[in-house]
């Protein structure tokens, strides 16, 4: 389903469902019972200078229901992402949550046959080494697309030489998505108007 976008009121589901581990959360209703889709859950901590920095980030590239994969993925990204320490109650007012659905997929010519600021990369490696960066992500880190290639290969694992024989033998896959993001105080906010 190429047409999906992501909404605010998954953000709220994937803050309820994390939320619940901590205390008692209304249940949301929120359709999404014929929708499928790829999608990545991206949780930020806000720092002590109020920017929001990566905490957690994890998803699919399976299409699959969003009303299990979503409270799925945004429990698996709070609190299982090795890459950080699982998110605490004390965080939950710090976080802000981000949905982002993907589509339109297709096989790029190249390595550098994509658009920063428009479509996401994912790269494998043979035999084994594969790694994603979401569309967003070269352009809020200000990388041209040599230097997210660079940052994607090492992320795979990656550790050789990097000549272009090697380049020549990544196969790399495109991609667009849908973000949509909310803050803790939004989610408050709705879940306080949901009580009223």
């Amino acid at each position: 389903m190429t047409n999906l976008e992501a909404t605010k009121e998954m953000c709220y589901l994937c803050f309820n469902e994390i939320t619940k581990k901590f205390q008692k959360v209304p249940k949301l209703e929120v359709d999404l019972k014929k929708m499928s889709a790829p999608l990545f859950v991206t949780w930020e901590k806000k720092n002590r200078k109020n920017e929001y920095r990566l905490q957690g980030c994890i998803g699919t590239f399976q299409s699959s229901n969003l009303s299990s994969q979503l409270p799925k993925y945004a429990k698996t990204s709070a609190f299982d992402d090795s890459r950080f320490d699982p998110v605490q109650k004390r965080d939950l007012v710090n976080l802000q949550c981000t949905v982002s659905v993907l589509t339109n997929f297709e096989a790029a010519s190249s390595p550098t046959d994509w658009e920063v600021g428009k479509h996401g990369i994912e790269i494998n490696i043979p035999p084994y080494y594969s790694a994603t960066f979401l569309p967003e992500v070269a352009e809020e880190q200000n990388w041209d697309k040599e230097t997210t290639l660079l940052h994607l290969i090492r992320k795979s694992g990656y550790r050789g030489k990097i000549d272009n024989e090697f380049m020549s033998t990544i196969k790399t896959k495109r991609y667009q998505s849908s973000v949509c993001n909310c803050t803790w105080d939004e989610y408050n906010e709705y879940i306080q108007n949901l009580e009223k």
